[in-house]
């Protein structure tokens, strides 16, 4: 239904916004993606976005100059400005070329979605999809469904989920998602309040509390199965977690 054009010069921010949000949930059913003001102009040309996503700075150009150079030829798109500057100067050039809203990178996947509501009921004229109550898995860390977390972390809390006691890692997830690894653990930080080895560590370490209690199994074996290949690493990890050693844990069942 609506069209997305999201514009900066570094790939991996791009690829990282194509994930953040589950678009389709949205109504929006085509992304289109540019690195350089030329290509941004033509594709809105081509596309007429309805809603876009401008970097401030795209290579030496400035994204409020691509704005206005977009009203002058009368496209009427809804623009969201990012940036990993703080100057308010920024912000007022953007806000005066007709932003909506601007975002500083990390972008966190929250105000994102509240720029996109806001542009859907009041200025697209839409309507929210409705929330999903079908029962869901709840992450084990948090308490909470995975269907409520935004859709990036989902993925990657979900990867944690079947991978845990391989050999996972922040750097391998983002070569799957083509993204940064230190921008997504920056973006895993703001939305978790936790680096993505301690969301890691603790996932891991639930996954032990609950065969401890729950089985005969040794904690040797039980260590080696949720991840960890040094038992003494694991028995550090887990004491100062919870506070007493695995076997204490298992003595008081």
């Amino acid at each position: 239904m609506y069209t997305l054009l999201i514009v900066d010069d570094e790939p991996n921010i791009l690829e990282g916004v194509r994930y953040m949000v589950d678009w389709k949930h949205y109504g929006v059913t085509r992304i289109e993606t540019a690195t350089t003001c030329p290509d941004a102009l033509a594709r809105a040309v081509d596309c007429k976005p309805d809603i876009a996503l401008v970097d401030v700075r795209i290579g030496n150009d400035y994204g409020y100059d691509l704005i206005n150079r977009l009203n002058d030829i009368g496209l009427k798109v809804n623009y969201i400005m990012m940036s990993g500057y703080g100057n308010f100067r920024f912000a007022c050039e953007a806000l005066r070329c007709g932003a909506l809203d601007y975002l500083l990178k990390p972008i966190r996947t929250d105000k994102l979605e509240e720029c996109l509501k806001r542009i859907i009921v009041e200025n697209l004229h839409g309507t929210l999809p409705e929330a999903e109550n079908n029962e869901e898995d709840i992450d084990p860390v948090l308490g909470v469904h995975y269907n409520t977390l935004p859709s990036l972390i989902c993925k990657i809390l979900l990867m944690v989920k079947a991978e845990y006691n391989e050999n996972i890692t922040l750097k391998s997830i983002a070569d799957r998602f083509r993204m940064n690894p230190t921008y997504l653990g920056q973006l895993f930080i703001k939305e978790m309040r936790l680096k993505f080895s301690e969301y890691l560590m603790i996932y891991r370490l639930t996954a032990a509390s609950k065969r401890i209690l729950n089985t005969n199994d040794t904690i040797a074996s039980i260590a080696s199965d949720v991840g960890y290949s040094n038992l003494n690493y694991f028995y550090q990890h887990f004491h100062s977690y919870y506070n007493i050693t695995p076997s204490e844990m298992r003595a008081q069942k």
